[in-house]
């Protein structure tokens, strides 16, 4: 893992409402970029909930909450439908972005595909801190906290 703080990979990819979104449109803002395996899957939805229930204290203190994994947009709506999430979410189906960011690897059994992690993003656009492998359960207050002290540092 590179040390931080460290230039984020730029992107480009679509949320759930066909709009493009790049790391420029987050300028000037902190931002909680997470990498996750699929939605709407146990996991994947106590990660997204807890995300969900720290956002107004995350925006509070100017940063973005934006998930990204593989499913396509209308997964995305039902997924934020379902679970009442409040933030965006990108599509990455060819994995490009989530490999630039180290979100792709082993998991378990020798498998390959999307790692569960996070990534702190200041508003210059340096990567401040790394979840390398989130734990879904109180993951929105321990990226709170990261933020709190980062935005501190």
């Amino acid at each position: 893992m590179k040390p931080t703080p460290y230039p984020a990979p730029d992107f480009a990819l679509q949320d759930s409402n066909g709009e493009t979104k790049t790391l420029a449109d987050y300028a000037g803002k902190w931002l909680v970029l997470y990498f996750y395996p699929k939605d709407d899957t146990p996991g994947c939805t106590t990660q997204a909930c807890s995300l969900r229930d720290v956002r107004d204290d995350l925006t509070a203190m100017g940063a973005e909450v934006v998930g990204v994994s593989m499913d396509d947009a209308a997964a995305h709506e039902k997924f934020k439908a379902n679970h009442n999430l409040n933030f965006t979410l990108l599509s990455d189906q060819k994995a490009v972005t989530i490999t630039e960011y180290g979100a792709w690897g082993k998991k378990q059994f020798g498998r390959e595909g999307i790692l569960r992690k996070t990534f702190i993003i200041n508003p210059d656009g340096q990567v401040v801190k790394v979840f390398g492998r989130a734990i879904p359960l109180g993951h929105g207050e321990k990226v709170k906290t990261a933020l709190i002290e980062a935005m501190h540092a």
